[in-house]
């Protein structure tokens, strides 16, 4: 077995219905006309709730015991803003507004995580959603209609390498309580 084999490159993230991928896509690609760069396909648009990084494949294992220990419960997120870092030529979704109910998830992973050994991440947590990369300036008059979102799980994905880049499979989902 190779070393790469060993090893995954994992995050755990909010993945969106199909109606907020195709929204956020459509976005991606209005802001791309606009600033160049590099557009996120549909199929790997999500919000990071907390980076892990390269591990172990043997302690995915501890990554889940850690995600299922943690009781979150199922918010609404309105998509409704549109963001630029110029640092890192990024250009991304986020909320007006980050609901409670986000906030805590975020903090309880995390909590969850570093009891396992696993550091996050020493900046504040700024939920996001990437639209482009590489954006070789501000986006320009991108009509951002509010999306509203219902989430109801949160997932563990792996970056993995592909031919021309990488791809997102989800490895694990787990719920959140109803409220």
């Amino acid at each position: 077995m190779s070393a790469e084999s060993t090893r995954a490159r994992l995050f755990f993230a909010l993945w969106p219905d199909r109606g907020v991928r195709d929204a956020l896509a459509a976005w991606a690609q209005a802001a791309q006309a606009t600033c160049g760069g590099r557009a996120t396909p549909a199929d790997k648009l999500h919000l990071t709730l907390f980076f892990v990084g390269t591990v172990e494949r043997a302690r995915i294992a501890a990554l889940e015991a850690a995600a299922g220990a943690v009781r979150g419960e199922a918010f609404d997120l309105t998509l409704d803003t549109l963001g630029h870092w110029r640092h890192n030529r990024i250009v991304w979704a986020g909320a007006s507004r980050c609901p409670p109910a986000l906030e805590r998830l975020a903090q309880s992973l995390s909590a969850a995580l570093a009891a396992q050994g696993f550091a996050g991440e020493a900046r504040a947590y700024a939920p996001h959603m990437t639209l482009v990369r590489n954006a070789e300036r501000r986006p320009h008059a991108i009509g951002v209609l509010p999306r509203a979102w219902g989430v109801r799980e949160f997932v563990l994905a792996e970056s993995a390498p592909a031919p021309g880049g990488v791809r997102y499979p989800v490895l694990r989902r787990w719920p959140l309580a109803a409220h």
